[in-house]
């Protein structure tokens, strides 16, 4: 997706440096082109060989370099760019860049820039809520820089809270995203989101802990590439992504109605958190309770299996059916063997037993298993890895 593409990469002064050299491993792995520069403050934690030896360039570090300039001069990097990168983009380097200051070789390309620049933050927490900080993210939204960033969690200085620098996966997918706006012209996808309501009589109901987030990042990013989004969601919290179809249904029938009526797709993600079971006969009186009375028998039967059945469609199967699997143990084996079970292309696995709170939090850690194998993603928060699928997708449908 990134073949030929010339990323002009500067490195700021942080401790998230040393996230760089894998986000430079990957970008090489998808065939773009990197041109580093260093600020001297960057060069404190992570050395300029490692990055030039990775990248496969030499690294730019002074404004005033005899050498470089007789060769290339500086406004002739940001000229052969695609794309400028910041990462870690420094409460400082966001300061100068938001006040149109240039006393060093980043901040000068910076303002000397005209191609489209996406900052990777990473700070303290308090810096990032700093109103200094916030007065000059938004000049730079203003002025048209893109953000990843900065996600939620534990920092190298002990503190907890926003300011780490997202992993490099999630760069790359944004990086990706810039390139992509539009890739998804003209298909037609079908997200399901949210958790079921099965009604046991009209006060109670068997559910589960799905906020839906996870299914709304997902209809957002596949939007943000052009897709048109059919997306059926049950009671959940979670805002409902704008431009999207929004189908809203209570119980796992209506869901499943919902989506056979959908019509033709070019995929499908099943996000959602369908209950497996629902009560035989839902009363439609509120059950009581009395002293010595027994306690009401519940009969269960199973619910749709909507997975299956669009997975093993004999016609109008969309290309590319994903689904979802919240494991409490034994996560890559259950789920490839539910990939399997069920005829999907695809299953992203995760974790929803571990200490980090997954089902109504704000961050996932996924397995992506298909049937070249598992690949393990990195936490991120939920919008990261909505569109780190979507870059899956687009180039699954291209």
């Amino acid at each position: 997706m990134l073949a030929g593409k010339n990323i002009l990469l500067i490195i700021g002064g942080g401790i998230a440096a040393y996230k760089v050299l894998e986000l430079i491993r990957l970008l090489g792995k998808s065939g773009a082109k990197v041109v580093p520069v260093m600020t001297s403050a960057a060069e404190e934690f992570v050395t300029p060989l490692s990055v030039s030896a990775l990248a496969g360039a030499p690294v730019r570090t002074a404004l005033f370099n005899l050498e470089d300039e007789a060769e290339m001069g500086h406004i002739q990097l940001t000229r052969e760019a695609d794309l400028v990168v910041v990462a870690p983009a420094t409460a400082d380097l966001m300061a100068k860049m938001a006040h149109g200051l240039a006393d060093d070789m980043a901040s000068t390309l910076l303002i000397a820039r005209n191609k489209p620049v996406l900052l990777a933050p990473a700070m303290n927490v308090a810096m990032w809520e700093n109103a200094a900080t916030k007065r000059n993210v938004d000049t730079l939204r203003a002025d048209g820089c893109a953000f990843v960033g900065p996600d939620e969690g534990d920092m190298a200085c002990g503190e907890v809270g926003f300011g780490r620098m997202a992993e490099p996966a999630a760069i790359l997918a944004a990086i990706e995203g810039q390139f992509t706006e539009g890739s998804l012209n003209g298909k037609r996808i079908l997200v399901t989101s949210g958790p079921t309501h099965e009604p046991i009589d009209p006060v109670r109901y068997i559910a589960n802990r799905s906020s839906g987030l996870q299914g709304a990042e997902i209809a957002r990013a596949l939007l943000a590439r052009g897709a048109q989004v059919v997306f059926v969601t049950g009671p959940a919290a979670a805002a409902r992504p704008e431009g999207a179809e929004v189908i809203e249904v209570e119980t796992a029938q209506d869901m499943a109605a919902a989506v056979e009526a959908a019509g033709a797709l070019d995929a499908a993600v099943f996000a959602a958190a369908v209950a497996d079971w629902r009560v035989a006969q839902a009363s439609n009186r509120k059950l009581k309770k009395a002293a010595g009375k027994a306690l009401p028998k519940l009969e269960l039967v199973e619910n749709p299996d909507i997975l299956a059945t669009v997975s093993q469609r004999k016609t109008g199967r969309p290309r590319l059916v994903i689904g979802f699997a919240a494991e409490t143990d034994d996560v890559v084996a259950n789920a490839t063997a539910k990939r399997k079970r069920k005829g999907c292309d695809w299953i992203l696995a995760n974790d929803v037993g571990g200490t980090r709170p997954v089902m109504g939090g704000p961050d996932n850690q996924v397995v992506l298993i298909s049937e070249d194998g598992a690949e393990t993603w990195p936490w991120m928060s939920k919008k990261q890895v909505a569109e780190a699928l979507a870059a899956k997708i687009s180039e699954a449908l291209a």
